[in-house]
């Protein structure tokens, strides 16, 4: 998938401020505001990363055509009747069990994930990744047998020169020629007050995982995103249509770069 790129991007409509009662509240079900901080405190943490380095690109969608690609117990989220497909590229660093410390050199690995967003039945919000591609093969094992996310050994590389951020993934490293992805941004400058769009993409505080044949929610927590308006000099990406969700033509309707947050996540509820 090339995106072409434009100076001003499409515009997917209004956006629902947080505070706003969306559709699934109207039908019974109270979701949870919309907050820069967790509204779920971690008090006991059974893991601990970095996320460092990542830029967002966030496309609309329409929540039918998503919907399946949920787990059970969970619909999209929305922001006024628009939900939102990421390709997410960053540094992970310092994976760690418990409150740490995380490892040096096995817990410090690239990674990109493709993402969807959710609301369960209880009304929190979350992620659901669809991909996730990282360089390390421990960490990969890991989290495909312990926590069941759809991680993926590939070859990928962060590289930084003359304020630009340039990210390239290959998924595969046999012979064989798998989904690629690169993209290459100009982080700008500070926001100091996000948007609404901006904070539903950004501030998720846990994801929804499928587990044993239930869904649970994994919480998490950090300090407020610090944000910044980035550039999008380039974008070729394969890694979007291959989690089966649609492709997208159009350029990214936000675009955002973030330095990074140290992360702590909890212990997992079910969903439903």
């Amino acid at each position: 998938m090339t995106v072409p790129l434009r100076t001003t991007p499409a515009n997917p409509g209004p956006f629902e401020p947080p505070g706003r009662c969306s559709r699934a509240t109207r039908l019974g079900m109270e979701i949870e505001p919309v907050t820069a901080s967790t509204p779920r405190p971690v008090r006991r943490p059974t893991l601990v990363q970095g996320w460092h380095e990542l830029t967002f690109l966030h496309w609309p969608v329409e929540p039918e055509r998503v919907a399946a690609l949920l787990p059970s117990g969970t619909r999209p989220d929305t922001l006024d009747g628009v939900t939102y497909a990421g390709l997410v590229p960053f540094l992970m660093r310092g994976v760690g069990l418990g409150p740490g410390p995380g490892l040096p050199y096995l817990g410090t690995f690239c990674e990109t994930n493709v993402r969807l967003y959710s609301v369960d039945e209880q009304g929190r919000r979350g992620v659901v990744f669809r991909s996730l591609d990282a360089t390390r093969l421990l960490p990969v094992l890991v989290g495909r047998l312990g926590v069941r996310l759809p991680y993926v050994w590939s070859a990928m590389r962060l590289h930084r020169e003359g304020g630009r951020l340039t990210y390239t993934c290959r998924r595969g490293r046999s012979a064989g020629r798998g989904p690629r992805s690169r993209v290459v941004v100009r982080p700008g400058a500070p926001i100091a007050q996000p948007t609404p769009l901006e904070l539903f993409l950004t501030a998720r505080w846990g994801m929804h995982v499928p587990w044993h044949g239930r869904t649970v929610h994994l919480p998490n927590e950090h300090a407020p995103w610090p944000l910044h308006r980035a550039e999008l000099l380039d974008l070729d990406d394969e890694l979007i249509t291959a989690a089966g969700l649609p492709r997208m033509t159009d350029a990214p309707v936000s675009v955002l770069y973030s330095p990074g947050v140290s992360v702590r996540f909890g212990t997992p509820s079910p969903a439903r």
